[in-house]
């Protein structure tokens, strides 16, 4: 076995073997080596838990770049950590799930881990994640042409998920580089009429918390589903809710009035949690750990109770705009209800105009309160 002080001398002056490859293995470093070829070609190689994997070539890579490297593989072997190269679909996916809870909001990590888990983890379980190809990739995506929307959806966290293996060398590639998106987004337009509304509302009404509940306040608020399933007890001031930049879709802090229909849900609601609408009960210490998420089986129960067709939660947020119209409400009093980046006021004008329309908000969501409650009656 040769060994040599491998430095940029050492490295220049080794001689290529007369045929084949030779490795010289640093004699500082264990298992950290170059491979010289017939050609003259030399290689950083390591070996780690009996697998020889090149690191990169000299000169491009300098050997103290090399050596850095080497012990960054071999200290994760040490630690049972998976090679790049060598991790299945499912580590990977268990990895970025892991990292993004600590970035993303809660709904996003739920997204991701339906999406990938319901559309790909099948189908690339075991996988290496070097070894899922374009055409892989395409074929799976192929499956949910059916459901543009969720096809979309399911392209962006793919794309998404590949990226990040990418960036932590997981991969050296994403395999979707080049793709466009399959289906072309089309905006959604529906708002419900006032009968609809009404529908939905007193369906709600009977339906059991925390869902109920949930919507309700979606209709009274205008709030995203998200930030309102989110609400914790410290939010909820006696007429007004604060929601915190971490929490808005903006990042922004944002401050709303709340009126006498929307301050009844909430006082019906008991305090089992620092949360509004806590999902499950930590079996060991008996506290409620998550938020709701249980939309998918609630919202199917809520459309047979009301009777409507073809609508979303978010249609409830436009539907709200609506009648902020309707009621002549500014427009910029609406954005800001709705707590939109890019509202009427933006620009400079954003940057100089501090005032936060409470009043005009609370006129507002007053109006809505009354004319919702019309309807009801």
């Amino acid at each position: 076995m040769a060994k040599a002080h491998l430095t940029e001398i050492t490295i220049r002056s080794l001689r290529p073997p007369q045929s084949g490859q030779v490795v010289y293995w640093d004699s500082n470093l264990k298992a950290f080596g170059c491979r010289v070829s017939q050609g003259g070609t030399r290689t950083w190689v390591v070996k780690n838990a009996g697998r020889l994997s090149t690191i990169g070539r000299w000169p491009l890579l300098p050997v103290a770049e090399a050596r850095t490297e080497a012990k960054r593989i071999l200290y994760e072997g040490m630690m049972g950590k998976i090679r790049p190269g060598s991790m299945t679909f499912d580590a990977g996916l268990k990895k970025f799930l892991s990292a993004a809870a600590r970035r993303n909001r809660s709904r996003t990590v739920h997204d991701y881990r339906y999406l990938l888990g319901r559309h790909f983890l099948p189908h690339f379980e075991r996988k290496q994640l070097s070894s899922i190809t374009p055409q892989l990739v395409a074929d799976e995506i192929s499956r949910l042409d059916n459901t543009p929307g969720q096809q979309n959806h399911a392209f962006v966290a793919l794309r998404v998920f590949f990226r990040w293996c990418v960036r932590q060398h997981h991969i050296e590639r994403s395999p979707m580089e080049g793709m466009a998106l399959p289906s072309r987004s089309i905006p959604r337009e529906r708002v419900l009429t006032d009968d609809e509304l009404v529908a939905v509302f007193k369906a709600a009404q009977h339906t059991p918390y925390p869902y109920g509940s949930i919507v309700q306040l979606l209709i009274l608020t205008g709030q995203r589903r998200g930030e309102v399933a989110a609400l914790r007890w410290d939010h909820i001031d006696s007429d007004t809710i604060t929601l915190p930049g971490a929490l808005t879709k903006n990042r922004r802090q944002h401050s709303f009035p709340t009126n006498q229909m929307a301050r009844v849900v909430i006082s019906e609601i008991a305090p089992l949690s620092d949360y509004l609408f806590p999902a499950s009960r930590d079996h060991v210490r008996g506290k409620p750990t998550t938020i709701f998420n249980g939309w998918q089986k609630a919202k199917i129960l809520l459309d047979n109770k009301c009777g409507v067709a073809n609508w979303t939660l978010h249609d409830l947020r436009r539907t709200f705009s609506s009648n902020m119209a309707a009621l002549r409400v500014p427009p910029h009093v609406t954005e800001k209800l709705l707590n939109h980046s890019s509202g009427i006021v933006s620009g400079v004008a954003a940057t100089y105009n501090r005032y936060q329309y409470l009043p005009e908000m609370r006129d507002a969501v007053s109006g809505w309160n009354d004319r919702l409650a019309t309807l009801l009656n």
